[in-house]
């Protein structure tokens, strides 16, 4: 379709499409006329993503997480419910009788909580902002600001709620094992004592250490008579020989004796040599010899004598000092042993001791958590009672409605024409029927000007196309 039909098509049916223009803009206006109005109430709450300086909980994931998570509770039944509770509407007549005759089958509060979720419309103020405005619609402008603030409230006190209840609980939980944790401690360290007072211990190291010398001197002691004993009995293997010991030789009453000896004997050699054997000077030499020999011998059985003595003091010191040595090395072996005792015990009275702090300190800490009132929300702006509607928009209705109404006016006069089509240009003369136009009739209630124009348009071929020629034989 060119655009001359195209306009011919309006300039011939311009009736019904400025009838279908008018009722669709006059619907448009009467829709802003009658429609309910609806105001939108907002308040604004600026969520704090740092961490808690009383609670240990961190705020895991992205902040559009936590921003959206926040919205789901503004959204939940909880906050819903409270708001129903803290602005008392089960208590209005209006409401309870608008549930009467709902009947349907639920709670008034249920009913009450789903009735205010329907207007309510939270969201972020911005992309990557940490402000909520939390929106309220009503036909009820102060409706509107009432249940936004109240929604503010009820959301920072069910935020307040969610951290703090799990606390309460964990409270309870960690005091209760607490008190087992105590009891515990209070076992291992009685174990400790009882045990400690059993054995007669004052100090863990000090009297082991003290045990632990004396095992060491005795040994050391033990060691050092040994040697004596191993020297002693090795003197007295040599005591058949006890001319050539050295405690013999050493010794000065023999060595005194042995000189007197010599010179009794070279004496004896020189009365010999002058006197026979009978004479009494060579008699008297020869005992006083024999006297001497004999004080030898005497002398050096006392050296021997005592070589023994020592021999069997050194074996008996030596088994009165093993026996001290197995005595001191049991009591140190059992002192040893205590020690591990008390090592465990010790052990279990520290670990008992650990378990109670870690327990104590979770216990305050919940305890504090539970006592936490702070919410991890901010109030920005309270709403305010809404002076326009947010609904319906009048430039956005009226709008809407002339381009409708321009639409549906073209379409109507477009169908028509399809239903009913008429010749309204030239170029549909030869669309329709095949021939050339060559002349337009005026109509005889054109005017004067169009009628002139419609004489000069006369005379000369509308279509453009060329007359055929006339056919041999034809006039």
């Amino acid at each position: 379709m060119s655009l001359t039909h195209f306009l011919a098509v309006l300039r011939a049916r311009w009736v019904s499409a400025a009838l279908v223009f008018g009722a669709v803009v006059v619907a448009s206006v009467l829709y802003l006329v009658f429609a309910t109005r609806v105001y939108t109430a907002t308040a604004s709450v600026l969520i704090d993503a740092k961490p808690d300086p009383v609670s240990t909980m961190l705020y895991g994931g992205a902040m559009p997480a936590l921003i959206n998570t926040q919205i789901e509770i503004m959204r939940s039944d909880r906050v819903g419910q409270r708001v129903v509770q803290n602005l008392k509407l089960g208590d209005l007549a209006d409401m309870r009788a608008a549930w009467a005759s709902a009947k349907s089958g639920m709670s008034l509060q249920e009913y009450l909580t789903q009735f205010i979720e329907v207007g309510l419309d939270p969201k972020v103020s911005s992309p990557g902002s940490n402000v909520i405005n939390i929106g309220y619609k009503s036909p009820d402008p102060r409706f509107a600001a009432t249940v936004a603030n109240a929604y503010v409230q009820a959301y920072m006190e069910t935020s307040i709620e969610l951290r703090v209840d799990p606390a309460r609980q964990y409270s309870g939980f960690f005091t209760d094992q607490q008190k087992e944790a105590r009891a515990a401690l209070e076992t291992a360290q009685n174990k400790l004592s009882a045990f400690q007072r059993e054995k007669g211990i004052i100090g863990s190291d000090d009297r082991f250490d003290l045990e632990m010398s004396r095992l060491t001197a005795l040994t050391q002691e033990l060691v050092a008579i040994q040697t004596a004993r191993v020297d002693a009995s090795t003197r007295q293997g040599q005591v058949g020989n006890a001319n050539q010991m050295s405690e013999v030789l050493a010794n000065g009453t023999v060595s005194g004796l042995k000189s007197e000896l010599a010179t009794a004997e070279l004496k004896l050699q020189e009365v010999s040599s002058r006197y026979g054997d009978k004479h009494p000077q060579v008699q008297e030499a020869r005992a006083a010899v024999a006297a001497l020999r004999a004080k030898i011998a005497h002398a050096t059985s006392d050296v021997t004598g005592a070589i023994g003595v020592d021999a069997r003091v050194s074996h008996a010191r030596e088994a009165e000092i093993q026996t001290a040595v197995d005595a001191q090395r049991a009591r140190v072996l059992q002192l040893k042993q205590t020690r591990d005792q008390v090592a465990v015990l010790q052990r279990d009275v520290d670990n008992a001791q650990h378990t109670y702090d870690q327990v104590y300190n979770r216990a305050s800490q919940t305890n504090l958590e539970s006592q936490n009132r702070q919410a991890n929300a901010t109030v920005i702006s309270q709403a305010t009672t809404p002076v326009l509607p947010s609904s319906p928009k009048v430039p956005s209705v009226l709008a809407l409605g002339l381009v409708a109404a321009l639409a549906l006016g073209i379409g109507t006069a477009l169908l028509q024409e399809q239903f009913d089509k008429r010749m309204r240009t030239t170029s549909d003369a030869f669309d329709f029927l095949g021939l050339p136009v060559i002349g337009i009739m005026p109509s005889p209630t054109m005017n004067r000007r169009l009628k002139g124009q419609m004489a000069m348009i006369q005379d000369r071929v509308v279509s453009g196309r060329r007359l055929p020629a006339p056919e041999k034989g034809q006039a």
